[in-house]
């Protein structure tokens, strides 16, 4: 995958955002690293948030790098008391919290019938629950400012059958969406928005070290060769796109954009079948 690389034009100076899921799986571009990179490159102080202590540490290199301004949190976003700290420990560094962005997620297969209870609960934590704590926590924070801004990053398995079974990632994606628009209506005359991004057919690390993986799915070749015959745009997404459309709304360009959902698919929701 090919880095985009550009002047940053400042589009988020002076903020400061957390970006859950700021680490990668595996080596590369991860959704999650190229907006925390993007973020701090366009002037805000990034709290770089992940369970792997190693993959946040790597993105915070690229940061550094580019004479960014960041730290690394390693956090569990399913664990109410983690996620109180992250946010304290974002106060503390940085003095406030002006972007919240959502990033962590994962799906594992299976239907009603395959998924046990406990797995079924598992993804609704993972997808929802934890967008849910973080939010809890950083929403009264932004309340005292008077403003901010929470993106969070759905799929669009929360909005049609994608050809394999994932009911628990699915149904958890599309209660975000909703869970979105509350927050934005709830929240809306504190000057905060919070919108979803649901991406389509990206090509990051995650597609080969986990979703190629799974029980079920097509191996890695037909997975990366099928955007060509299902995506009118005739090609994967890659981590960039899901890093602009974040930035976007991040920044206040978009002051006047809550409540609703950016499609980046190529155009793949559009089509019929």
């Amino acid at each position: 995958m090919t880095e985009v690389r550009h002047m940053g034009r400042g589009r988020l100076d002076n903020k400061v955002a957390i970006v859950t899921g700021a680490g990668s799986v595996g080596p590369g571009w991860g959704n999650g690293r190229a907006t925390a990179v993007l973020f701090a490159r366009e002037g805000a102080r990034v709290l770089l948030v992940d369970n792997d202590a190693s993959a946040a540490n790597e993105t915070a290199r690229a940061i550094e790098e580019g004479d960014g301004v960041c730290a690394v949190c390693v956090a569990d976003v399913v664990d109410e008391q983690s996620v109180h700290d992250m946010a304290q420990a974002c106060v503390r560094q940085f003095g406030r919290i002006d972007v919240l962005h959502n990033n962590v997620g994962g799906s594992i297969t299976g239907g009603p019938v395959e998924m046990s209870a406990q797995a079924f609960r598992g993804q609704l934590d993972l997808n929802l629950t934890s967008v849910f704590l973080t939010s809890k926590v950083v929403l009264p924070q932004m309340e005292t400012q008077g403003a901010g801004v929470i993106t969070n990053v759905g799929s669009v398995s929360g909005l049609r059958h994608l050809g394999h079974d994932n009911i628990g990632y699915a149904s958890a994606k599309c209660g975000l969406i909703q869970f979105t628009r509350q927050l934005a209506v709830r929240y809306g005359r504190q000057g905060i928005r919070c919108n979803t991004i649901i991406p389509g057919l990206i090509d990051t690390p995650l597609l080969e070290h986990r979703v190629a993986k799974q029980s079920g799915r097509a191996d890695l070749a037909t997975l990366k060769s099928e955007a060509a015959r299902r995506v009118p745009l005739g090609r994967r997404g890659d981590a960039w796109d899901i890093a602009y459309a974040a930035l976007f709304l991040a920044s206040d360009e978009a002051k006047y954009i809550t409540g609703t959902e950016i499609l980046v698919d190529g155009g793949f929701v559009a089509r019929s079948a």
